[in-house]
């Protein structure tokens, strides 16, 4: 069993461009962990065909088209082109019944200004409809993909169902405040992710459930609220994304990631 430390400092030791990243292989930060390979342009593992919701987003472009020029087969949803609506049960149902199965389905949907009302930052700013519009497609968006995960991925051999939320979902890494709504509805979507993994697993041995924060990355989503934080671009943002899904095992399911491969606290 290898500690997070000498990982790390394994990793470390590779030269520029050989790169490795540290994953962890169970939970907990005393748990076993392992180094992922970071060179050139990663591609998941066994990958044949995946679905994208999403996909006329930054991120969900991204991923999608990295994929395809891996050679994978990828099928592309989203409001714009195929005026999925993932708010509505009966438009998420007629996009997704018959598909399948995948051996990768991304949820890459979300907002944080809907409607032109962005995150608060007091509490006195805390609208009901506006709370309510985000946890519409924040949770509970990812929530009715979910319903249709036992159809969407195989009952045997490895599959990756991950949904995009951030890490200001997170309760326990929350030190600044503001962005009610927007961080309710992203930690909700955690707790659906993680009770999903559960029941899953019953069914789907080999599936992979996870919650994945893609860090900040350049997009309309981003663009007013960067300020002086760094962002990088979709396309690296969906390497990044690739890689951490790549060294997922069915042990992590479940689980929440940020764009190093390093979990996130709920």
């Amino acid at each position: 069993m290898e500690s997070r430390q000498s990982c790390r400092r394994a990793a470390s030791g590779w030269r520029r461009g050989q790169g490795r990243v540290c994953m962890p292989r169970g939970r907990g930060p005393k748990g076993n962990w392992r180094l992922i390979q970071r060179a050139g342009a990663p591609r998941i593992r066994g990958m044949k065909q995946a679905l994208i919701i999403g996909a006329s987003g930054a991120i969900g472009g991204a991923v999608a088209t990295h994929l395809e020029g891996q050679g994978v087969a990828v099928n592309r949803l989203s409001r714009r082109a195929d005026g999925l609506d993932l708010t509505d049960a009966a438009s998420v149902a007629r996009a997704l019944t018959g598909r399948g199965p995948y051996d990768l389905v991304l949820v890459a949907t979300g907002a944080l200004e809907i409607a032109g009302k962005g995150p608060e930052k007091a509490l006195k700013e805390i609208d009901a409809d506006a709370m309510a519009a985000q946890f519409a497609l924040n949770a509970i968006g990812p929530a009715l993909v979910l319903r249709h995960a036992g159809d969407l991925l195989p009952r045997q051999g490895r599959s990756v169902l991950a949904v995009l939320t951030a890490r200001v979902g997170s309760i326990g890494d929350n030190r600044l405040g503001g962005w009610y709504s927007y961080r309710a509805a992203k930690a909700a979507a955690n707790q659906i992710v993680h009770t999903s993994a559960i029941e899953l697993a019953r069914s789907h041995r080999d599936a992979i459930v996870t919650a994945l924060h893609p860090g900040t990355v350049q997009s309309d989503l981003t663009a007013r609220y960067l300020g002086r934080h760094p962002a990088v671009p979709p396309a690296q943002a969906a390497a990044n994304l690739i890689r951490v899904i790549d060294g997922l095992g069915p042990q992590d399911s479940g689980q929440f990631y940020d764009w190093k491969g390093d979990s996130v606290p709920w």
